[in-house]
């Protein structure tokens, strides 16, 4: 169960998803990179590393810091890695958060595999589905809202979470034209990922807790505690934070310590893999607290995000991205190949991930492959 060898693919994805505000000066292509670790036995752990913005960041990362460590290691070493990984992030690699997480899945995939089993097993099952909510992007109307509001109910969905475009004014607007449209049946959230003042973020989450929203999530940066905690003390609804947090679980712990939100969020892709996330699960649910998992808008580490989800019970939903189309790549299997008519998602019960890659489209796509072995 040695890694003998490391492959990587950094495939181009011009398709962008921001809007200008959003994207800013610095183009944003949805770009992807793929890994493909490879045992002395024989078996393949997979994972998907984020790469928009530069493709190049991420790829002189895998060849300069992230072989390095893991080629010669036993798959089974994966929390001995995993410390490894923080100790040289420490002394100099500054990881971005999107780093090393992935690699960690590849290691978790390939164990699954050895032992022949979905990877939710192999961790230890809580159950094998969950409830999804369509996750919304930023829109430039209230109609565009309200009419994917409706699109993903009618698809079965019982939930959905607006990620509503600013000022704050607009986005009242959008809440109340969306809660209006679904009724009281369908479950909804709000993540403006904004820079409110303390003052808007208390009157925009007064007015979601009158239209009965579930959640109230980033209205500040991450960082940004102390504001957090006034937010939580001032309302009643659930203040969710913590998705783009430095740190993996430590960083978390802080925020916790800080009584800055209700609930925490991770991910395998932001949040140190599955390791990370199954720590960060595990410490929220000490505190009494869920930690739901946020989208990886890659189809392989949003499976690998259902594969933890159902191995905790402190997670109510799934985030599914949508226009969904554009995010399950390069994921072979549509979404819907694991969403039933309820609107749940279930785990795979194939070893591993229980997924497969679209080579096809990788190789059509790649700008960048790259090959390492284990010195003999």
């Amino acid at each position: 169960m040695i890694i003998e060898s490391f492959e990587t693919w950094i495939c181009s994805r011009d398709q962008g998803v921001f809007d200008e505000a959003r994207e800013g000066a610095a183009p944003m292509p949805w770009s992807y990179g793929v890994g493909k670790i490879t045992t002395s036995d024989g078996v393949e752990g997979l994972a998907t590393f984020w790469a928009s913005r530069s493709g190049a960041v991420t790829d002189a990362y895998l060849k300069d810091v992230i072989a390095p460590v893991i080629l010669g290691r036993n798959i089974s070493d994966r929390e001995k890695i995993w410390h490894d990984f923080w100790n040289i992030d420490r002394h100099g690699a500054f990881f971005p958060v999107f780093l090393p997480g992935p690699i960690d899945v590849a290691l978790w995939d390939a164990a699954a595999k050895t032992a022949e089993l979905p990877l939710h097993r192999f961790i230890g099952s809580y159950r094998t589905k969950l409830p999804v909510y369509a996750s919304s992007l930023w829109l430039e109307t209230v109609e565009e809202y309200v009419e994917e509001a409706l699109k993903y109910q009618a698809k079965g969905f019982k939930a959905y979470k607006i990620h509503p475009c600013g000022p704050s004014e607009m986005d009242m607007e959008i809440h109340a034209a969306v809660r209006a449209a679904v009724g009281d049946e369908m479950i909804l959230m709000s993540d403006p990922v904004a820079e409110y003042s303390l003052s808007e973020a208390i009157k925009v989450a007064r007015q979601l807790e009158q239209l009965n929203f579930r959640w109230f999530e980033e209205p500040f940066r991450d960082y940004e505690l102390d504001k957090y905690a006034k937010l939580t003390a001032a309302t009643d609804i659930e203040i969710v934070g913590t998705e783009t947090t430095r740190g993996g679980p430590w960083g978390i712990a802080q925020a916790i310590k800080s009584d800055a939100v209700n609930t925490v969020r991770a991910d395998v892709s932001w949040k140190a893999g599955i390791t990370g996330t199954l720590k960060s699960c595990h410490l929220a649910e000490a505190h009494g607290m869920n930690c739901e998992l946020h989208t990886t808008t890659m189809g392989p580490m949003d499976m690998a995000n259902v594969h933890v989800s159902c191995a905790v019970r402190n997670c109510d939903y799934f985030e599914l991205f949508v226009p969904e189309e554009t995010f399950q790549a390069p994921m072979k299997q549509s979404y819907y190949e694991f969403i039933d008519d309820n609107g749940d998602i279930h785990a795979p019960e194939r070893p591993g991930l229980g997924i497969d890659i679209d080579w096809d489209l990788v190789d059509a796509n790649c700008v960048s492959h790259n090959s390492f072995k284990r010195s003999k």
